[in-house]
């Protein structure tokens, strides 16, 4: 767990968790098999837009979805597109099987909030509402900041939440903790990084992105380094929290070394995803329902 100083309640609320898990109590989020079959098709050597296409055809939402994404700012494109095809041909195959791993995780939210608690559905749509933001400032400071991948960028912000997910559902068994705001955000706070990466690793995802959704929250492990998806998914998480009441709004970020790995200080980054502002809401338009 994290390094800070957890309650009694909590060592036990983990424990527990993790033994209901090792015994098959509680079942871990398996991912949906439209982001199996497209991870699949990117391990290949020689994919084609016709096997992307044929993929994506198969659920109208997610192919609408693409189609949005290709007539984004994002994508430069100089003339509309109504089709498919030609959708995937812009985003090109990477950018286009990264939105549909995106996709894929956020049925996870979709499926969990048709639960009839009131506050489990209010709390899993913040946490989505709030992972989309993260995409979005990931996706724009990777673009601008860094040479990494601005997708799978987009995708660690996503994802770098996932572990408050099987946290939210653990808990809803547990009388009168979805009601106890305070208690169950310190428990989301603490341990959502442990449980995020089982999860990922049950998904098989890359160490580099277990690594952001065990430490992006670890402010005081950082190092300095070339810049690194967990780098840009910190800076980004921490931005999205300007202007409320989070506890990270409150804290010292002069020394992050993420804000220096990434060449920015805390203030230029501010500043630049101010300017960034219109492509963010891009970015969040095409997550839009």
């Amino acid at each position: 767990m994290s390094s800070t100083k957890v309650s009694p309640q909590i060592e036990r609320f983990w424990h527990d968790l993790i033994e209901d898990i090792r015994t098959q109590r509680v079942i871990m989020p398996s991912l949906p098999e439209v982001a199996v079959r497209a991870r699949q098709l990117l391990a290949k050597d020689n994919i084609t837009s016709k096997e992307v296409t044929q993929l994506v055809a198969l659920d109208p939402v997610l192919g609408s979805r693409i189609i949005r994404a290709s007539n984004s700012p994002l994508a430069r494109g100089t003339s509309i597109i109504k089709d498919l095809k030609s959708a995937v041909t812009r985003l090109g195959m990477s950018s286009v099987l990264s939105i549909v791993t995106s996709y894929a995780v956020e049925q996870l939210y979709t499926v969990s909030v048709e639960a009839n608690s009131r506050s489990k559905h209010r709390l899993l749509q913040q946490i989505w509402k709030h992972s989309v933001h993260v995409a979005a400032l990931s996706h724009v400071l990777a673009s601008q900041h860094t040479n990494l991948d601005p997708e799978q960028a987009m995708l660690a912000g996503l994802i770098h939440d996932i572990g408050k997910l099987p946290i939210v559902e653990y808990a809803s068994c547990v009388t009168g903790l979805l009601d106890d705001e305070k208690g169950l955000a310190r428990l989301l706070m603490i341990l959502h990084g442990r449980v995020g990466e089982m999860v990922l690793a049950s998904w098989n995802f890359s160490d580099e992105l277990l690594a952001v959704v065990r430490k992006h929250e670890d402010f005081l492990c950082e190092e300095k380094s070339d810049p690194s998806l967990l780098d840009v998914v910190t800076v980004a998480n921490l931005l999205s929290h300007i202007g409320t009441k989070h506890p990270h709004s409150r804290l010292d970020w002069s020394n992050f070394s993420a804000f220096s790995n990434l060449e920015l200080t805390p203030e230029g980054s501010i500043e630049a995803m101010h300017n960034a502002h219109a492509e963010i809401q891009a970015i969040r338009r095409i997550f839009a329902a």
